[in-house]
C-alpha cells in the first residue's frame, strides 16, 4: 500500500456476504471497484459510490487490495487464475480471500501469487449476514504477520481480525468454526424437539436458557429461526455441507476421528439431497423432524 494514501480496493464477489462487506468499506471512505458474476448484485453498490467493473481482470487493474468472497475453492481458483486477475495484479498488491475454502488450496494460491510479487492472506469470516452488515465479523487471518499488521485499518470496518498463523491457518480455523456451528445447530434442533414433545414451549425454552451455559449466537439467531420457522438463507445448507466435507478431508489427511462432525455431516448430506440446498442451515430442524415423523415420533 502507498504510504499515507487511501488504497484502492477491488471486491470480487458481492453476494449475501460480499455486498454488505463492500458496503462497509465504501462507508469507511475507501474507493472500491466491485465485480460479481451476476452483475445485478454488484450494481446495487454503485449508488453507494462503488465503481462497477465488467470483468474481474479489469476490476483489479489499479487495485492495491483485492478482496475475494466467492462460493468455494474452485470459484476462487477460476477467478484468480483464469480471468486475467493474476496477470493484471500489480506487484506489491495484496489479495485477501474471505471465501471459505480448503486450507491446501489457500496455500497453493498464496504460493502462486507470491511468485508474481503479490501477497496473499486467507481471511475467512464468521458472523453471517448480520455481522457483515454491522461490521462485527470475526476474521481469521492466515499469512505473513507483517502483511496482516498493515491491513488493520482495512479490516476495521468489517470486524475484528486475529492473526491465527501462517498461510492456510485462517481456513483451518474457519473449518473448525463451521464444525462448532453445525454441531451446535444440530444440538439445538434436537433440544427444540425434545422440549416440545415433553409439553414445553420452544419459544419459552429458548427464553429461559438465554444467559446460561447454553447461550450462544446460534441460540440467539438460529434459535429464533427455529421458533419462527423462518429458514430463508442466511447461510445455505449446501455451503455448510461444503465446509463439513472439507473438514472430513482434513481429518483424513491429519488421521483424526471426528464422530460428532461425521454425524452432523451425514445429516446435512441427507438434508441437501432432499432438496434443501438453499435452505438456511438452521433448517436442519426440518430434517430431524422428518426423521422423527417417519419413525413414529412426535415432531411437527
Amino acid at each position: 500500500m502507498s504510504e499515507g494514501q487511501t488504497p484502492k480496493i477491488a471486491f470480487l464477489g458481492t453476494g449475501l456476504m460480499g455486498a454488505p462487506m463492500a458496503s462497509r468499506l465504501l462507508g469507511a471512505g475507501y474507493p472500491v471497484t466491485v465485480w460479481n458474476r451476476d452483475a445485478r448484485k454488484a450494481q446495487v453498490l454503485v449508488g453507494q459510490g462503488a465503481m462497477l467493473a465488467a470483468d474481474p481482470g479489469d476490476a483489479v487493474r489499479d487495485a492495491e487490495i483485492v478482496f475475494t468472497m466467492l462460493s468455494d475453492g474452485q470459484a476462487v481458483e477460476d477467478v484468480l487464475f483464469k480471468t486475467g486477475v493474476a496477470s493484471n495484479l500489480r506487484r506489491g498488491a495484496t489479495v485477501i480471500d474471505c471465501s471459505s475454502i480448503a486450507p491446501p488450496v489457500a496455500q497453493d494460491h498464496a504460493r502462486r501469487l507470491e511468485e508474481r510479487g503479490v501477497s496473499h492472506v486467507d481471511a475467512p469470516v464468521s458472523g453471517g449476514v448480520v455481522g457483515a452488515q454491522a461490521g462485527t465479523l470475526a476474521i481469521m487471518a492466515g499469512g505473513n504477520s507483517e502483511v496482516i499488521g498493515k491491513l488493520k485499518a482495512i479490516f476495521a470496518p468489517l470486524g475484528r481480525v486475529t492473526h491465527v498463523g501462517p498461510s492456510g491457518a485462517g481456513q483451518i480455523c474457519k473449518l473448525a468454526n463451521q464444525q462448532i456451528v453445525a454441531i451446535t445447530i444440530g444440538a439445538l434442533a434436537e433440544a427444540m424437539m425434545l422440549v416440545e414433545a415433553g409439553g414445553a414451549s420452544r419459544e419459552k425454552f429458548r427464553e429461559a436458557i438465554r444467559g446460561g451455559f447454553a447461550e450462544s449466537r446460534i441460540l440467539e439467531l438460529h434459535g429464533a429461526r427455529m421458533v419462527e420457522r423462518q429458514f430463508e438463507p442466511g447461510g445455505p445448507s449446501r455451503l455448510q455441507l461444503k465446509d463439513l466435507n472439507a473438514v472430513a478431508q482434513m481429518a483424513r489427511d491429519l488421521s483424526l476421528t471426528l464422530p460428532l462432525t461425521n454425524e452432523v455431516r451425514t445429516a446435512f448430506e441427507a438434508f441437501v439431497a432432499d432438496g434443501h440446498s438453499e435452505t438456511d442451515h438452521s433448517g436442519l430442524l426440518l430434517h430431524l423432524e422428518k426423521i422423527n415423523r417417519q419413525a413414529g415420533g412426535s415432531a411437527n
